[in-house]
């Protein structure tokens, strides 16, 4: 930060400081945060952090091999939160009981609502999902759980590579890792040559025991949204896991924060942040340097760093399938195999983080005050992560108590998007309850 950059932003701090004993004085902080922003985009301009509408397909990032149609889009989001989808349990009393959506729902910002998301094996859904536990008639190590914390949908549309590790994708980072991707695996789904997100959705109906041809047969309705939007595959090829997975991704892709305060304040509304959040916005781009690996419209990036955050495990929570030596704690290292790569996670995204208040791959952070603590002081609680391993930008901030508090107030609030309930349906063609449909879940969500 240059010399007069600092002595601007300490001005600034002072002025909102003397405002609670001038009520009468007006600050405008709007001209040094729009000069950050128009300085800290890849375009000269702060429409380079904007979000396009979800119904404005054509602006949206996309597979070229899935464009996005209304079609498309609509099918999909029925059949990520359709349960009827689980049509191959691991136990009788599992079937139709699961949905895409039980560990990526609205509420929860598209999470689980709890530090490791529960699909079959699970029971209940308290209030926000933080009520789902283990359903007594499976053991512990027969449910389908991951073992890290189940990341967000939001956004996706700006992620080439999927998962923590980003093994789903045959583009973006993965170009060239063709070696890696073994056959009767998930990561064979790479070599549809799909982007991640639809990668991920493809496999994951693999992996997760989920199925449509039943279903299309069972509920006509499906068959001719499939119809609709896939007209152009031969009806021989229509209705599969391939095409299911495609329409699931359109719909994801358009899963856009963009009723958050941030994005309002970036299309021309300036008192939709606080000057609170305007200071925090500030250090965000500046002194803190988020926006380092924060950027774009999404405040993410497609890069893998090493910040020694802890593992499920030492989570402190019960925690199911998660040994200490999971490979999945080596994060890229677990797919490229490369020792440099070991502890590195990818950069999340940050709407609407407080719907789901785990933070980082095991879901150690309960609170997003606790994140910028700890990038603030930068010292990492993985003992494992080699001083060397960690990420050269995980230093020291050296902000002041007040600058945590506007920055917090920035991630935790201005980009918060209190609307996302606007992406599910309704209803599903099948009448089952979702994100799920077990019994208890059934009861706490009001279904029956």
């Amino acid at each position: 930060m240059t010399y007069l950059r600092l002595v601007s932003m300490s001005i600034l701090i002072m002025m909102l400081g003397f405002t609670s004993c001038k009520q009468d004085e007006q600050v405008n902080f709007d001209d040094e945060l729009q000069i950050l922003l128009s300085e800290k985009s890849a375009t000269g301009n702060i429409s380079f952090f904007q979000m396009p509408s979800a119904t404005d397909l054509s602006s949206i990032p996309q597979d070229p091999l899935n464009p996005l149609t209304s079609e498309k889009v609509e099918l999909g989001k029925l059949l990520y939160h359709e349960t009827a989808l689980g049509i191959a349990p691991m136990q009788d009393v599992g079937e139709a009981t699961f949905s895409c959506a039980s560990c990526h729902f609205a509420s929860a910002g598209f999470q689980a609502g709890r530090f490791q998301g529960i699909g079959e094996g699970g029971m209940g859904f308290g209030t926000n999902g933080e009520g789902r536990i283990l359903d007594p008639a499976y053991q512990p190590d027969k449910i389908d759980v991951q073992p890290l914390r189940s990341p967000s949908t939001l956004n996706v549309a700006y992620q080439k590579n999927m998962l923590w590790n980003g093994q789903f994708g045959a583009t973006g980072k993965n170009v060239g890792t063709d070696a890696l991707w073994p056959e009767e695996t998930p990561i064979a789904t790479n070599k549809l040559g799909f982007e991640g997100v639809e990668v991920q959705a493809i496999a994951g109906l693999g992996v997760h025991r989920m199925g449509i041809t039943d279903v299309v047969q069972e509920l006509p309705e499906y068959k001719t949204l499939f119809d609709k939007a896939f007209s152009d595959i031969p009806e021989v090829d229509r209705y599969t896991k391939i095409t299911t997975g495609m329409a699931i991704a359109a719909y994801e892709r358009t899963l856009l924060p963009n009723e958050s305060p941030f994005q309002k304040y970036l299309k021309g509304d300036n008192s939709a942040l606080t000057d609170q959040q305007k200071l925090g916005a500030m250090l965000f781009l500046d002194q803190a340097n988020c926006v380092a690996c924060h950027t774009g419209p999404a405040l993410n990036e497609m890069e893998f760093r090493a910040i020694g955050a802890g593992n499920l495990s030492e989570s402190g929570e019960l925690t199911f399938k998660t040994p200490v030596n999971d490979p999945s704690n080596l994060g890229r290292g677990q797919f490229t195999k490369n020792p440099a790569d070991n502890y590195k996670f990818k950069t999340p995204q940050l709407y609407n983080l407080k719907d789901s208040p785990f933070y980082f791959h095991g879901s150690t952070f309960t609170s997003l005050r606790a994140v910028i603590d700890y990038k603030n002081n930068a010292v990492a609680e993985n003992s494992a992560v080699a001083e060397s391993q960690l990420d050269p930008l995980f230093k020291p901030l050296n902000l002041t108590l007040r600058e945590i508090e506007q920055l917090t107030d920035f991630i935790e609030n201005g980009l918060y998007d209190p609307n996302l309930n606007r992406y599910q349906p309704t209803s599903l063609p099948s009448g089952n309850c979702f994100p799920m449909n077990d019994t208890a879940s059934r009861n706490d969500l009001g279904c029956d």
